[in-house]
């Protein structure tokens, strides 16, 4: 086995060797809720690997591109999708979902909604230049409170940070005033990091929820070590969460 990913397994992670590509999440996104998870992807990787006997795994598209992480945002209420989606993509997506998730295409000029958009169950960060009606929206279908911000100055929150309704990380020059911040209005605690070995661009080079992770396979043991200790992995017990899942998915899909 290889020796990165097993030191990261047992740290709650799964390490990706998708192709070459180091920043493999841009080709995936997720949709997190309390007793079940769906991950979208473009083709294989290692979510279906480690995941599928657990969670079910959707294949998709968006607008035609595999970019699936960078072009949309969700939580447990709903899935924001851009305009360029098609209307076969959107209604592949709205099958493959639970009636309760909200599947919502956003007119929406910047359109690469997961740069754009970060969020857990409660908040959202938003890019400072959307439309206040895509505010409105992501309010409504996401059931969140919408907070326009920059990230040490950076206006594509969604690629400069990574959240869950445990904690979050965000790009290594946020500033403590404005960790405090950010952490007063998501209602978590916040660390500055990188992952991929040096990397700040959070949200390109891992996703998280609230019991597992998934990064980079570049990422070392100490950001490992970061992550894993302000997302409260070890505190997670994923044997009863996916024993809740399946009994979930069992009573939505049967």
């Amino acid at each position: 086995m290889n020796h990165k990913k097993f030191r990261i397994k047992i740290l709650g992670f799964f390490s990706s060797l998708w192709r070459e590509s180091e920043r493999y999440v841009v080709f995936s996104s997720q949709e997190w809720k309390k007793k079940k998870v769906l991950v979208f992807m473009f083709e294989n990787s290692a979510f279906e690997s480690e995941l599928a006997d657990v969670i079910p795994i959707v294949k998709t598209s968006l607008g035609g591109t595999r970019i699936i992480g960078r072009l949309c945002a969700g939580n447990k209420n709903g899935l924001l999708v851009p305009h360029t989606t098609t209307d076969q993509e959107l209604q592949h997506l709205r099958n493959s979902l639970p009636d309760s998730v909200v599947v919502q295409r956003i007119e929406e000029r910047l359109s690469a909604l997961g740069n754009c958009i970060a969020c857990n169950d409660h908040v959202a960060l938003a890019h400072t230049d959307l439309d206040k009606e895509t505010e409105e929206i992501i309010a409504d279908v996401l059931g969140v409170e919408v907070f326009r911000q920059t990230i040490a100055g950076n206006i594509l929150v969604g690629s400069n940070c990574a959240l869950s309704n445990r904690g979050g990380i965000v790009h290594p020059h946020t500033s403590v005033e404005d960790l405090d911040e950010l952490s007063t209005l998501l209602q978590v605690p916040l660390v500055a990091g990188t992952v991929n070995r040096g990397s700040e661009v959070i949200g390109a080079g891992m996703t998280v929820n609230d019991w597992t992770a998934f990064c980079g396979s570049d990422t070392t043991a100490t950001e490992l070590s970061v992550i894993d200790s302000i997302f409260k992995l070890r505190e997670a017990q994923p044997s009863s969460i996916v024993d809740e899942m399946r009994k979930s998915l069992i009573d939505t899909y049967v």
